[in-house]
């Protein structure tokens, strides 16, 4: 499957744009891990692109993103990348988070949301200028961002191997690469 495919599936099913940017966010995290060490660059975006493709017709932790399967499967999607993106969801018949492409999923998943948030609250409204300490400090308070489950991240990003906060500094670095799609360029010259 093509980038462009897996994005015109991404655009049928999705309606929201602040989703989609998640999704773009995801696939950027994922492509520079991927680049990091040294796997395949196109395989690991499609993944993050592709993770979320169903949460508006399956919204709920029980559905998402096992219904979306059948789905993929009728798109043409390799079997092997559909057990990586339901390796990402919960429940009995999750697949284990066994391989470092899952692994990466995972821990970067969550952690984009959280850093967009960060990044939206700033003064610049920009990713250009965020820095990892400004995550710790909106990390700390407990009331900003509160859905997100901040013990899942640590856990997550200490199974994928990367220290949490190096592991934030490279999320954000492949935010950056983004950002004008993002909306997060802000005032920053």
């Amino acid at each position: 499957m093509t980038r462009d495919e897996a994005l015109a599936i991404v655009r049928e099913y999705i309606k929201n744009e602040n989703l989609i940017k998640h999704m773009y966010c995801v696939e950027a995290a994922m492509r520079f891990y991927a680049e990091k060490f040294g796997e395949d660059v196109e395989t690991w975006g499609l993944l993050g692109l592709l993770h979320d493709f169903d949460w508006e017709i399956h919204p709920t932790l029980e559905e998402h993103p096992a219904k979306g399967a059948s789905i993929l499967r009728e798109r043409g999607l390799d079997e092997e990348l559909i057990q990586d993106i339901l390796s990402h969801g919960f429940g009995p018949d999750t697949p284990p988070r066994d391989t470092s492409r899952r692994k990466a999923l995972f821990a970067c998943d969550e952690i984009t949301g959280l850093i967009t948030a960060v990044a939206l609250v700033r003064p610049s409204r920009s990713l250009l200028d965020l820095e990892v300490k400004s995550v710790k400090k909106k990390w700390k308070d407990k009331s900003f961002a509160a859905g997100t489950d901040r013990a899942e991240m640590e856990e997550a990003a200490a199974d994928f191997g990367v220290e949490l906060w190096e592991h934030v500094g490279n999320v954000i670095l492949a935010m950056r690469k983004i950002a004008p799609e993002l909306g997060l360029v802000g005032n920053v010259e």
